[in-house]
């Protein structure tokens, strides 16, 4: 909802603002502009700079569904693998650290992965070790902190 009907309607500019979760200063700013330029003041400005690279929802969909996809597979992706990706499927270059940035605006989110074998070991095999290194202790005494040495 636009701030200016609400103004014509009586409203004030803070009660504008709170109906509209802004600022009063931005209201005032609306006003400014439609005196200043009419109708076409109201538009937004063209931004400075150099527009993103990756905009659009084909574009940030790609790594999106790459995600969804390996994760899936049980893959795990590191951030500058998938830049690498996106260089060479889609001719995309971007940082790492604005690739992370636009996933985590997307929703997604990920922590470090742990290097482990546990969910490989075999309970037998594992078993027959514990019972080996059992017979190599002295005496068959339980090992404690007194007799480690």
């Amino acid at each position: 909802m636009r701030p200016l009907p609400l103004l014509d309607r009586g409203r004030t500019t803070v009660e504008v603002a709170d109906l509209l979760e802004c600022h009063p200063v931005t209201v005032r700013a609306a006003v400014h502009r439609l005196e200043k330029g009419g109708i076409a003041g109201l538009l937004d400005a063209p931004r400075s700079g150099r527009p993103a690279r990756l905009l659009g929802l084909e574009g940030r969909a790609a790594p999106a569904e790459l995600l969804d996809q390996s994760a899936a597979e049980g893959t795990t992706w590191t951030v500058p693998a998938r830049c690498d990706w996106l260089r060479a499927e889609r001719g995309v270059e971007i940082s790492a650290d604005w690739l992370a940035e636009l996933l985590r605006r997307d929703g997604f989110r990920w922590k470090r992965t742990r290097d482990s074998l546990r969910h490989k070991a075999d309970p037998v095999l594992q078993q027959a070790a514990r019972a080996e290194l059992e017979d190599l202790r002295p005496c068959g005494r339980p090992r404690t902190p007194e007799n480690a040495t």
